[in-house]
């Protein structure tokens, strides 16, 4: 399907284009980087902010390859990332993963802050009781586990 733009018409990607394994390895360890550091924000804003300028950018990265001969040992990975940033669908396509798994770290991150507030809530409830003389001979006040969804 050709999209017309004022530059003149252009091909917009096929949706079954699909990556090779390495490549999504790849994409998986760079977003699994960024979200585990703290730079979610800061990555997609700087990845939406130079998403037309991606092939410009790859270039960049081969003016550049030599000093990144340099400096790291396994240039394999920084060429896979090089020439899969040449397409703006991989991009996109990181954009995505690092969305897809900072929205797991939130969701685990809410779950671990709501179990510690009922152990809180629970601790609290036993120094109460304690304090007023009104704890019981086996105050076993447990937390409630959270049951799988596959009822395991």
């Amino acid at each position: 399907m050709t999209h017309k733009s004022p530059f003149g018409g252009y091909d917009l990607p096929h949706e079954n284009d699909n990556l090779s394994e390495e490549q999504s390895d790849l994409l998986l360890r760079l977003a699994s980087k960024i979200v585990k550091g703290g730079w979610t924000v800061p990555a997609i804003l700087f990845l939406e902010s130079v998403k037309p300028l991606n092939y410009i950018g790859s270039q960049t990265m081969v003016f550049f390859e030599p000093f990144a001969q340099a400096i790291f040992r396994n240039i394999k990975d920084y060429n896979t990332f090089r020439v899969m940033m040449e397409k703006r669908d991989n991009v996109e396509r990181l954009l995505q993963k690092i969305e897809e798994l900072d929205a797991i770290q939130v969701q685990a991150e809410r779950e671990i802050k709501k179990k510690y507030k009922a152990e809180r809530k629970i601790k609290r409830k036993r120094f109460w009781r304690k304090l007023l003389g009104r704890e019981l001979p086996d105050d076993t006040i447990s937390i409630p586990e959270k049951k799988s969804p596959d009822g395991q």
